[in-house]
């Protein structure tokens, strides 16, 4: 097993374990509701298991970001722009300072100087995200092996963006932990299967 394998394999494990976290976190709490709450109100400052849901985001973070690091040489294209991988070494970057030194206020909320920071880093690292998917999609839309991949990415940063317009519109509405699940989904989703094309091709 290669080396990019071993970071495929770890890019692969981090939604997993991200899709764990708000599953296990938010089934522990009898007073939190997948429907209603966000998923980063699991690990806020009054939340009862945040150390739990802290632990599991800071691991599926650094899991993204080990996998990044190697994304560039890992993608058998031959080169190409490095622009894709340092966007989503970026996100994953914020991803974590966000778990460690960022968390939202007592109830969810963003009041404070930290509660506001979380939600601005959580926009920064979604865009970087999209920016990621849509500079792979330029990167290889024209290679063989991975052109299927590219077109993939570019409906993935769609879909994103779309997603994040729409979780912003409800951010404050009853149904809000819910749209963020189906937001997160092509997040997630594009990480599997961004390891799973490296794991393959290497």
């Amino acid at each position: 097993m290669s080396i990019f394998q071993i970071l495929a394999i770890c890019g692969m494990l981090s939604p997993i374990i991200y899709t764990a976290m708000w599953i296990i976190c938010g089934s522990l709490d009898s007073n939190y509701n997948h429907i209603r709450d966000d998923i980063s109100s699991l690990f806020a400052v009054d939340a009862p298991n945040r150390r739990l849901a802290q632990s599991f985001v800071i691991i599926e973070s650094v899991l993204l970001f080990v996998f990044f690091i190697g994304l560039h040489q890992g993608i058998t294209d031959g080169g190409g722009s490095i622009l894709g991988p340092v966007f989503l070494i970026i996100s994953s970057i914020l991803g974590i300072l966000i778990a460690l030194f960022f968390p939202l206020d007592e109830g969810g909320e963003f009041t404070t100087y930290k509660g506001k920071m979380h939600i601005a880093l959580v926009v920064l690292m979604g865009i970087f995200a999209i920016a990621g998917m849509v500079m792979l999609w330029i990167r290889l839309q024209f290679v063989p092996r991975w052109s299927g991949f590219a077109l993939f990415s570019l409906i993935s940063a769609i879909i994103s963006l779309i997603g994040v317009i729409i979780s912003s519109i409800f951010a404050t509405g009853k149904y809000r932990g819910i749209i963020e699940r189906i937001m997160v989904t092509p997040y997630q989703l594009f990480y599997f299967i961004l390891g799973l094309m490296v794991f393959l091709n290497n």
